[in-house]
């Protein structure tokens, strides 16, 4: 099975007039995008949701795998929670690849503010299909 896109994916299509559309670069190793913590991704007053943070943590790993022509879904994700994401944070979201055994790929990754104070960190295990 081929995993398609058609730019109407929530976290990153361009396509998608709800969608976060982040964009994604490789600074090393490391697959990076930048979430923009807007209002409409408010959970409690002046907090992003944590679900929407969850989501961008694990596109940035997802998508990793995607650009490394690797066609795998997240089978599950853990997400630790820091320090609260305030509406206005720019959070830089890092993805990397930890290990590989296919068709097991373990990845990670961490959400910082520009301080480098970390937000939140991922770890998912996803599955070649």
């Amino acid at each position: 099975m081929k995993l398609d896109f058609d730019d109407m994916c929530f976290a990153c299509g361009r396509k998608n007039p709800i969608g976060l559309k982040l964009q994604f670069h490789f600074d090393g190793d490391d697959y990076v995008t930048t979430f923009e913590v807007r209002p409409e991704h408010q959970g409690w007053v002046g907090i992003v949701h944590g679900g929407l943070l969850a989501t961008a943590l694990d596109e940035v790993m997802a998508r990793l795998l995607w650009e490394k022509d690797i066609n795998a879904i997240t089978g599950r994700i853990e997400v630790r929670y820091h320090k609260l994401g305030r509406i206005g944070d720019s959070v830089q979201i890092r993805g990397r690849i930890t290990r590989r055994r296919s068709p097991i790929i373990e990845t990670t990754a961490e959400a910082a503010r520009p301080d480098g104070t970390v937000v939140a960190e991922a770890q998912a295990v996803s599955m070649e299909v």
